[in-house]
């Protein structure tokens, strides 16, 4: 009697789930970008916004919330209703870093959000001012060494992952590089261009354009492959430096307990988006890498890059005011 009770009370909780699934989507949806408008992840969002749209049978709007390293859109994402009608396009920072740097953030990464599917990933790069005497990255390492603490590298903030980057390659090329952290990329990469620093371990599309036109030099990416945009250029396991393969990526998420056919169908939604070739020949100039996948294999990455950059933070005593 007990066991028939029970399954009336879950086929009673469940019976408003599925039939909110199949609603789904019965309005708009909002796609929150936790970045200002501008950037590669705002662009790609607007990119995939149209044909998820189509397929949904629903506008998808762009919502951009920047402030305090993600935390700020996190945060909106995370307490909106679990339906799928708001999404996240979620970064590093906010989903893998922000929990080793500040001591009480208002969301849980793991426990609020539910998967959906890697979008894109993005090389870095280590560029330096021309005027710097290295031409590739073994020389650069070689003149850190003889120069300790004497040049510096800017990033778009303490904790970002232009930061991060940086933290990483100083502990791995056993070298010693001043930090100076800048109100984002755009200032960063300004003061580097002037000769106010010497290097920045960048996000290949700010960067990209001063390299192709001399302003800059690049002398390795981080990607497992040499990147298309910049072929010459070797990859820093080409270099020297096999452990720093390491990418940026963006991903989108919906708050937790969105019911898993909701889930399944944004999955297969997306990935059907990114595997258009209107939609690839847009990202590409962005240097952004198409990486659609399961749920379960975003959910994998999301905990190996939450324990690569809580090491990073220990180590390098990263704290933020």
């Amino acid at each position: 009697m007990l066991g028939g009770r029970r399954g009336l009370l879950l086929g009673g909780l469940a019976a408003p789930v599925l039939a909110r699934a199949q609603r789904f989507p019965d309005r708009p949806l909002r796609l929150i970008v936790p970045f200002a408008p501008g950037g590669a992840s705002d662009l790609v969002a607007r990119i995939l916004a149209e044909p998820m749209a189509e397929a949904l049978g629903q506008p998808v709007v762009v919502d951009n919330r920047p402030g305090a390293g993600g935390n700020l859109g996190a945060e909106l994402a995370a307490r909106a209703a679990p339906d799928g009608q708001t999404l996240l396009l979620g970064a590093p920072g906010a989903l893998t870093v922000n929990p080793h740097l500040y001591p009480s953030l208002p969301f849980d990464p793991r426990r609020d959000f539910a998967p959906i599917s890697q979008v894109f990933s993005t090389d870095h790069a280590v560029v330096v001012h021309p005027g710097i005497p290295a031409a590739t990255l073994p020389d650069f390492i070689a003149l850190l060494r003889a120069r300790p603490r004497q040049l510096a590298y800017a990033s778009a903030g303490t904790g970002a992952t232009t930061h991060l980057f940086g933290e990483l390659f100083r502990m791995q090329a056993g070298v010693e590089i001043l930090h100076i952290p800048y109100r984002g990329s755009g200032p960063a990469v300004a003061d580097l261009v002037a000769g106010t620093v010497q290097a920045m371990f960048d996000q290949l599309p700010s960067s990209i354009g001063h390299v192709q036109a001399g302003r800059l030099r690049a002398l390795a990416t981080t990607g497992a492959r040499r990147n298309a945009l910049l072929p010459a250029v070797p990859t820093a396991a080409e270099a020297g430096m096999p452990d720093y393969g390491v990418t940026s990526w963006n991903a989108l998420l919906v708050p937790a307990g969105t019911p898993a056919p909701v889930v399944a169908r944004l999955n297969a939604v997306v990935g059907a988006a990114l595997d258009l070739p209107a939609v690839r020949q847009r990202m590409a100039p962005l240097g952004a890498e198409p990486a659609a996948g399961t749920p379960e294999a975003l959910a994998a990455l999301l905990a190996a890059e939450t324990e690569r950059w809580g090491r990073v933070v220990r180590e390098a005593r990263i704290t933020v005011q």
